[in-house]
């Protein structure tokens, strides 16, 4: 089963176009919603996500949920890009290479317990 808003907006990132959705009042969001929690506006524009953001938190997940079995150990961290913030998967670097405060971009890339693609990302 796939979201097809969810799907468009994840493979935006593999064509180097990825974007957040922001309501009239500034409010920013990851992924895009239909309804701004913040204010209620049911009207966004896609803008352009910064090509990268700092972590403001991060985590090693040593016993995974079972679709993301064979990717433990690994870490998850929440990026501020600024109007938005992501939560995503680290790749690229060893669980706990990471800190808070470091630089990563965002892309795609592939469950190696589902082959599925889920949002990760990278040190810059």
């Amino acid at each position: 089963m796939s979201d097809a808003g969810f799907d468009e907006w994840l493979h935006a990132f593999v064509a180097d176009d990825g974007y957040y959705v922001e309501c009239a009042n500034g409010h920013g969001y990851l992924p895009p919603r239909r309804i701004c929690p913040d204010c209620g506006s049911t009207e966004f524009t896609e803008e352009s996500l910064p090509e990268s953001g700092v972590v403001e938190t991060i985590t090693t997940v040593h016993v995974p949920a079972p679709a993301f079995k064979a990717d433990a150990p690994y870490d998850t961290a929440v990026v501020d890009f600024g109007p938005a913030r992501i939560t995503g998967i680290v790749v690229d670097a060893e669980p706990g290479s990471i800190e808070i405060g470091d630089a990563v971009e965002a892309d795609v890339g592939a469950s190696e317990t589902t082959g599925k693609d889920v949002l990760v990302l990278r040190s810059v």
